[in-house]
């Protein structure tokens, strides 16, 4: 009889990995903005018997002058390295604590690592328990399941899908770069559960997408223009099922676009629409499978009229109003209607006031302009045109959708203090706390704002607005200048894309600092100490139009270099 004992086993390795005793091996993960939280001493022994990546990869990494071998992991977070590295020495995983998002970035990290008994267990996790962030992210998971061979799980789950719920993907924000081999893969489907011509359109849509240069109004194609999205569809054209169009989808959708067709196939197409049995020369390919049962989409329509959001934003903000952690993909028990639309009604604050007076259950949603942002909030109490007032709830939230430009989406619930929904018709002012506050006309006034509260603790954007940002900064290019050309660019461009507000590099004229004394030499010139009169950028004050900086919450004292023999300008970079 084998008796075994694994727990104690793996708690020994564990205990091993945090006394860092007999370490041979440093692994360096992620960006290097942390100093050593993100560096692991590891032992190389247990790693390579775990995963025959860090076997090869210690087999050619040689040893430094201190006896440890060095390996940098940059396209690892700290966060997922620490649940990878306690897997590697103890056998256990807990994903309980971790955003959905975080775990599919661990699935990617185990495939990269050769860990191949992870690999299995997280693609089966998500097939099994949050299938629905595998469709809410879909373009992007199908479009990685097919680029990673290991993901073969989550790659037929995309294909069960696709095949019956094909707007998962053909209306996905993200179908028009969806990669052409992927979509070959799809069209060829005989299941395929939508109509041909409609499938037509979305091939059509795809193609232009792939050539922004096409003139908008199919009036003004020539030649040329056909020719170049016909080129760019010759791998997609020969799946189409042509001859299981309608006859009113030829007219309307193909004839149109009839010169990126060869000329055979559509008079063919023209003989069978008018003469059906008459023999045509062309390949007929069998129709698709359609399923006699009405086959729901992956979004169960909502009564939605909004050119903003979408039928799955909609189902997510239901899901939050329910407070439910995993978003509706189908079912959704509300109906959305819609009470003001800005580009109908004006978009001053006074309206929301007259219109939703005494409505309760709101939603305010709101496109930023230049950034494309969908900010909002959910207000379950009622809207009061009459007096000003604070109300208290723990069931209203904010929010911001997830974008092109934004991974996941951003909610955050009210702490339940007195101050979560505040009305000031008296001054035209909605505020969510003080975390979300709308102000006079929101198109142009600007003196709308989010910031940091107690009321909603998790802000929904970040206090650095990049696109804003950068534009506050162009606009203020022509109002100073170094005096050299190559300087001016550099620190323009700095400007232009500057993620955080530590990443902006400025101009700052002599006269605008104080106390200037020398401290040293060293490179080309002197090293002087002084204090900054005005301090460093923090933020855009939106109300008075002009940069926040720090110079009342703290004495900036910084290092300044005076180069004596200016020539080379590398040279000063260098230095």
């Amino acid at each position: 009889m084998t008796t075994q004992f694994y727990d104690r086993l793996s708690k020994d390795f564990t205990q091993l990995l945090e006394s860092g005793v007999n370490c041979d091996v440093c692994i360096e993960v992620g960006e290097e903005e942390i100093p050593l939280a993100n560096i692991y001493n590891v032992h190389s022994i247990i790693l390579q018997s775990r995963s025959p990546y860090f076997k090869k990869k210690f087999d050619e990494i040689i040893f430094n002058e201190k006896y440890v071998k060095v390996l940098k992991l940059p396209n690892i977070s700290v966060k997922v390295f620490n649940v990878i590295i306690k897997y590697i020495y103890s056998g256990k995983i807990s994903l309980e604590k971790l955003e959905n998002s975080v775990i599919f970035d661990l699935l990617i990290a185990s495939n990269e690592l050769e860990l191949d008994e992870l690999i299995e267990h997280l693609q089966t996790n998500f097939v099994n328990n949050i299938a629905s962030w595998l469709i809410l992210n879909f373009a992007q998971v199908y479009r990685i399941s097919y680029q990673v061979k290991s993901f073969k799980i989550i790659r037929n789950f995309c294909d069960d899908i696709i095949a019956k719920y094909p707007n998962t993907i053909f209306e996905s924000e993200n179908f028009n770069s969806l990669p052409e081999d992927i979509l070959i893969s799809i069209l060829m489907r005989d299941d395929l559960q939508l109509e041909e011509g409609k499938i037509w359109e979305y091939i059509v849509q795809w193609g232009k997408a792939k050539n922004p240069n096409l003139p908008t109004s199919l009036n003004e194609w020539t030649s040329v223009n056909f020719a170049t999205l016909k080129e760019t569809l010759k791998g997609c054209l020969p799946h189409i099922r042509y001859f299981s169009i309608s006859g009113e989808d030829i007219v309307e959708k193909v004839y149109p676009y009839q010169q990126i067709l060869e000329h055979q196939l559509f008079s063919d197409i023209t003989i069978k629409f008018i003469t059906p049995n008459k023999p045509i020369s062309s390949i007929v390919l069998p129709p698709r499978r359609i399923l006699n049962t009405t086959l729901p989409t992956r979004i169960t329509p909502i009564s939605l009229s909004s050119n903003i959001i979408t039928n799955e934003n909609a189902l997510e903000i239901s899901s939050w109003i329910d407070e439910k952690e995993i978003p509706y993909i189908e079912k959704n028990s509300y109906e959305f209607k819609l009470l003001i639309r800005g580009s109908r009604d004006g978009f001053d604050v006074k309206t929301i006031y007259d219109i939703c007076d005494k409505v309760s259950k709101t939603i305010i949603i709101l496109k930023v302009k230049d950034t494309g942002e969908i900010l909002g909030g959910y207000n379950p109490l009622e809207w009061d045109e009459n007096e000003d007032h604070y109300k208290k709830t723990k069931d209203s939230f904010l929010f911001s959708l997830k974008t092109g430009n934004m991974k996941n989406s951003i909610l955050s619930r009210a702490f339940g203090c007195h101050y979560s929904i505040i009305g000031f018709p008296s001054d035209l002012e909605l505020r969510f706390g003080n975390a979300l506050c709308l102000i006079g006309d929101l198109k142009t006034e600007k003196r709308c704002y989010c910031m940091k509260s107690n009321e909603y603790p998790k802000p929904i954007r970040s206090r650095w607005c990049k696109p804003c940002n950068s534009k506050h900064f162009q606009n203020d290019f022509n109002n100073w200048t170094s005096g050299n050309d190559k300087i001016d660019k550099l620190i323009q461009d700095a400007q232009l894309n500057a993620n955080y507000r530590y990443k902006v590099i400025e101009w700052v004229p002599y006269d605008r600092f104080k106390d200037v004394k020398q401290i040293g030499k060293g490179g080309f010139g002197t090293i002087h100490y002084a204090r900054w009169i005005d301090g460093p950028i923090r933020e855009w004050d939106i109300e008075n139009q002009q940069w926040k900086r720090y110079q009342d919450e703290v004495e900036v004292e910084v290092a300044l270099k005076k180069f004596d023999n200016f020539v080379n300008f590398n040279d000063v970079l260098n230095e």
